[in-house]
């Protein structure tokens, strides 16, 4: 199955965006509905509360007056941790519970308003953002909710701000326009990316793009798009992958490349990496093996193909190609890869000589696998300078 985190700021249209997608057949987890349960007559939270916060909070149902609990915790963090100390784990409870009896091919959309705050990314596939101005979120709180301008933007300021959601996002969703192009938007992303990320991740295959050998100009949101992907990898692999980094040509900042994010994952022992566990963890995030590349690509000092092995790793998600390059720490191959990076990193030149053999050899070539092999004697001609660059800038790995 495919987990999706949905967020956004109060008054964004989260709630819109999580009414299309159970439209649509996803599996709708709602944190503020579980609280409102939790808190309501009955609710497993409610004795918990009371007695942190009195009696005062209580109304005349038996339930949590959520109005006078938020006027008790707004402007109190202690207060406001300890209710989240109190709610946060029952609410995690019941989120286990609806997806444990969810089907496997399910979508599960965890609606949770708190997402980018709480540093939750890594516990999803897809994090999927729901973006309006400041002022007309404002304006819609005033309008649909009763609220006054200023009570709306102080709630507005006790929330992540724009910077922070974006760098959180693998989906951006616009909503400063009307609901029709809202809704247009989240079905154009679960046409075209969720139904076929879910059908390979059952599949246990890696998207394949059609021109993935096309340069296009930097983009900066690679950085951030390789550290969620850390993120995620770190959070599941744990101690059986302690390094990773961000390689490749997107990681060099204003050099053109393709759309793909290459990451080195760095293990102790390249046995680790055929650990059953081990591919299948990648596997289940949306990683799955891919058997015909385990070499890179020797250089002449260093001819033994012994110190160039690796694993590789692809992706599942057609909106975001990755490439995992699993490699024994210290081996040959692992640091190439950092010290090119940093090479194109320190040298301009470098790095525009780079563009241009990419560019010659796309042109040339008819498949992936030709691109990779005619880009490979460029690598074995640079290494001396490599080398050279290395030792006047002091480089270690």
């Amino acid at each position: 199955m495919v987990n999706i985190g949905l967020t956004g700021g109060i008054g964004s249209g989260k709630s819109t965006v999580a009414t299309a997608l159970r439209a649509r057949g996803a599996v709708v987890v709602d944190a503020d509905a579980i609280v409102r349960d939790l808190l309501g007559p009955g609710g497993g939270a409610v004795r918990a509360v009371v007695d942190r916060f009195g009696d005062e909070v209580v109304g005349e149902d038996g339930a949590i007056d959520r109005a006078a609990l938020a006027s008790t915790v707004f402007q109190n963090a202690e207060a406001r941790n300890d209710l989240e100390a109190i709610v946060h784990p029952l609410v995690a409870v019941r989120t286990t519970e609806i997806v444990a009896a969810a089907p496997e091919d399910s979508i599960i959309v965890h609606d949770v308003p708190l997402l980018v705050e709480k540093h939750m990314g890594r516990q999803y596939h897809l994090v999927m953002v729901v973006h309006a101005p400041a002022e007309e979120r404002a304006r819609r709180l005033v309008e649909k909710r009763g609220m006054s301008h200023a009570d709306a933007m102080a709630r507005m300021s006790h929330q992540a701000d724009d910077d922070a959601r974006r760098a959180a996002a693998d989906v951006w969703l616009d909503n400063s326009g009307t609901e029709e192009e809202l809704l247009a938007q989240v079905e154009k992303v679960w046409e075209e990316r969720i139904i076929p990320f879910r059908d390979n991740l059952i599949a246990g295959r890696i998207y394949r793009p059609e021109n993935s050998s096309v340069l296009v100009d930097y983009d900066e949101q690679w950085p951030a798009q390789a550290a969620r992907i850390i993120d995620r990898l770190s959070a599941a692999l744990g101690d059986k992958a302690p390094e990773f980094e961000h390689v490749g040509s997107t990681a060099v900042p204003g050099m053109e490349g393709k759309n793909a994010i290459d990451i080195q994952v760095g293990v102790r022992d390249l046995h680790e990496a055929d650990d059953p566990e081990f591919v299948r963890i990648l596997t289940d995030l949306g990683y799955p093996r891919v058997e015909e590349y385990r070499l890179d690509h020797p250089t002449d000092d260093l001819p033994d193909p012994s110190l160039w092995i690796k694993r590789f790793h692809g992706s599942s998600d057609p909106g975001q190609v990755v490439h995992l390059h699993v490699r024994e720490i210290g081996t040959a191959g692992w640091q190439y890869a950092l010290l090119f990076r940093d090479w194109l990193r320190g040298d301009p030149g470098a790095a525009e000589e780079y563009v241009e053999v990419k560019a010659t050899v796309d042109a040339q070539s008819n498949s992936v696998e030709e691109y990779r092999r005619s880009k490979a004697p460029w690598f074995n001609e640079v290494w001396p300078r490599i080398q050279a660059w290395a030792r006047k800038e002091g480089w270690q790995g």
